[in-house]
């Protein structure tokens, strides 16, 4: 039972750093989040606040100076964040799977799909060349794309745009990873076409019995796809939880002002809700909430103190609103 409940990716205490001439800015502080095999948890947040670094760190592609000065990330038992670039590069790919945001930066022009299937497969698999593009040919059928024995010999450019994210997650599950990380998957394409890739992002979760991370500034995305959300502010977890809470009944005044945003369909407004001011510079947060200067609720303490997560219905919220007494 206690093996059935175990994460897939446990992040504990995540702290990534990048040091500079005028000192280090500490670009993620104390991010602690799981998955679960089968679950989805949408990451949501300005630009900025963190989302695509954390992504980043888990899979050990941080970028130099950038560096994990704290904290810990556990794929299932074992520990990744300790790992040097070749051990990493094996979990890469083969434990760890990744969807970006542009599919033309993920496929190389000068092959065909089934090619750059078939070498990932044999990268991380023991097939043989026959073996490997029969999976090729099913990872395509399984992402929905029609006539996979054919379009298996096209190239990239002979797709379109949602077609070619589609061949972007076979590449992703070509190993059949633990994880997935999928970064803003479907900002590059037009509104039916995103619909339909979350709705393939959820099916195969689902049969796949994978762990999702879904990067997203899209509210509407997380809506439709993910099971828990995370909010990020200022390179900071402010509030985590079940998706009918956040978005329905959320805790922080950052995500309450996120969803106040959103205009309701139907309504007649003359201007659109929006959270005054900007997110900090890293380099210069104001003492106490990072969110204070911005907050219509802030008091003393929150221009003084910063507040740990709080427990908050079946999620949490890093508020001092929801611990009760002043602020």
């Amino acid at each position: 039972m206690v093996e059935a409940q175990q994460p897939v990716i446990d992040v504990r205490n995540l702290k990534v750093e990048f040091p500079n001439r005028r000192g280090t800015v500490t670009a993620l502080s104390d991010i602690s989040l799981s998955i679960r095999a089968g679950e989805i948890l949408g990451v949501v947040g300005e630009s900025g606040a963190g989302k695509s670094m954390t992504g980043l760190a888990i899979q050990g592609l941080l970028e130099r100076p950038g560096r994990i000065a704290g904290g810990e990330i556990w794929l299932g038992k074992q520990r990744i964040d300790t790992l040097d670039d070749r051990a990493m590069e094996r979990v890469r790919g083969r434990e760890i799977g990744a969807i970006f945001q542009d599919p033309l930066t993920s496929l190389n022009p000068l092959f065909t799909v089934g090619a750059q299937l078939s070498e990932t497969i044999r990268q991380h698999l023991s097939l043989g060349k026959a073996e490997a593009k029969a999976r090729a040919v099913q990872l395509l059928r399984d992402v929905g794309i029609p006539s996979p024995e054919e379009r298996v010999n096209h190239y990239p450019h002979q797709f379109s745009g949602g077609m070619r994210q589609r061949v972007v997650i076979a590449l992703a599950l070509a190993a059949s990873p633990k994880l997935i990380i999928a970064d803003e998957p479907t900002t590059a394409l037009d509104v039916s076409i995103q619909a339909q890739i979350i709705s393939l992002l959820r099916r195969l979760c689902k049969e796949k019995q994978a762990a999702v991370m879904l990067v997203t500034h899209d509210m509407g995305v997380i809506a439709e796809a993910a099971d828990r959300v995370a909010v990020l502010y200022a390179g900071r977890l402010i509030e985590i939880g079940p998706v009918e809470q956040v978005l329905h009944a959320p805790r922080h005044p950052y995500t309450q002002g996120l969803m106040a945003s959103i205009p309701s369909l139907g309504a007649r407004v003359a201007k659109l809700n929006q959270i005054d001011g900007s997110m900090p510079r890293l380099d210069a947060l104001p003492q106490g909430c990072a969110f204070n200067p911005r907050c219509k609720s802030a008091g003393p303490r929150c221009r003084r103190e910063r507040p740990e997560l709080i427990p908050a219905g079946d999620g949490a919220s890093a508020c001092w609103l929801n611990a009760g007494g002043t602020v």
